[in-house]
């Protein structure tokens, strides 16, 4: 167990110019590298109880908050994973250049997951917590009211009339406050700091847009059309009481793990975000399993 942390308040906050938008991120620490990669509304805040363990275990942590979200430019743009993909591709190429851990939560893991497919040279492995299936549901995976439901609210969002209305209230911090109840288990890491971490990036000019946009966008390649492409080792942690991505879906995971380098480990009375919900667990699992890959 790492018990030595450094202050949050010591985390860099750095600027990176990409394709004239200016993006936000972090670097901690010294050592191999480590990029962790957020989800769906979420920013570099959401990993404050991971940095300062990563950092001081030996790695140098770097945490980037994509285009559209946090302290990043959110641009009126067509969002997708191909375009994040593409920006931290770029954002390697420019501040690493060394093989490198991908560690991402939900649609992050889902993005970490394709970098590790595409570009090998680049990865030395990843770390996947709970991952999505894509960046939207897929309308085949949802069942008929729930798909009439999904398919009439994107339209609303969307709507130049109706939109802003109804992202007004979405972004009301008790209704994050109970979309997080919903999605972690343990009540006590849902603290007036996550719901502000998650409330102020909302309230800047284009954050509308880019929530249409995206809720909007393809759903992207499945973890099954990558993982026959993974060469490097991975680790899948999973919160087994996610209600977004249940643990069914690892199971594509575990199988596999009989072929390929995947770890898989499920975290008992966990949501979403097993990072932020249970640090205690997931930091030190992480931890090892880099010991047991030579990283």
């Amino acid at each position: 167990m790492i018990t030595q942390q450094i202050p949050t308040s010591q985390f860099e906050q750095c600027q990176w110019q990409w394709q004239g938008h200016q993006i936000q991120y972090t670097a901690v620490g010294e050592g191999q590298p480590l990029v962790l990669i957020h989800g769906f509304g979420a920013s570099i805040g959401h990993w404050r109880k991971n940095i300062p363990v990563l950092a001081a275990a030996g790695y140098q942590v770097y945490a980037i908050d994509l285009l559209g979200f946090g302290n990043s430019d959110k641009p009126a743009l067509d969002y997708s994973l191909d375009l994040w993909q593409q920006l931290l591709k770029d954002f390697w190429q420019e501040h690493i250049q060394t093989p490198t851990i991908f560690i991402g939560n939900s649609i992050g893991a889902l993005l970490a997951l394709m970098l590790v497919a595409d570009y090998p040279e680049i990865s030395a492995g990843g770390v996947l917590l709970n991952v999505a299936g894509g960046l939207n549901h897929r309308p085949d995976e949802l069942n008929y009211p729930l798909r009439w439901i999904m398919g009439a609210f994107t339209q609303l969002v969307s709507s130049p009339i109706t939109g802003k209305f109804l992202f007004d209230r979405v972004r009301q911090k008790h209704r994050i406050r109970g979309t997080l109840s919903q999605v972690y288990c343990n009540a006590d890491a849902i603290t007036d700091e996550l719901v502000e971490i998650l409330y102020q990036p909302s309230c800047d000019a284009g954050a509308q847009q880019v929530f249409a946009s995206v809720l909007t966008a393809p759903a992207g390649r499945k973890p099954a059309e990558l993982l026959p492409q993974v060469e490097r080792p991975l680790l899948v942690l999973w919160g087994e009481s996610d209600p977004w991505t249940p643990f069914k879906a690892a199971k594509i995971y575990q199988d596999y793990s009989q072929t390929k380098n995947i770890k898989v480990i499920p975290i008992a009375n966990t949501g979403h975000c097993p990072h932020d919900e249970r640090p205690e667990v997931v930091n030190p699992l992480i931890v090892d399993w880099l010991s047991e890959i030579g990283i």
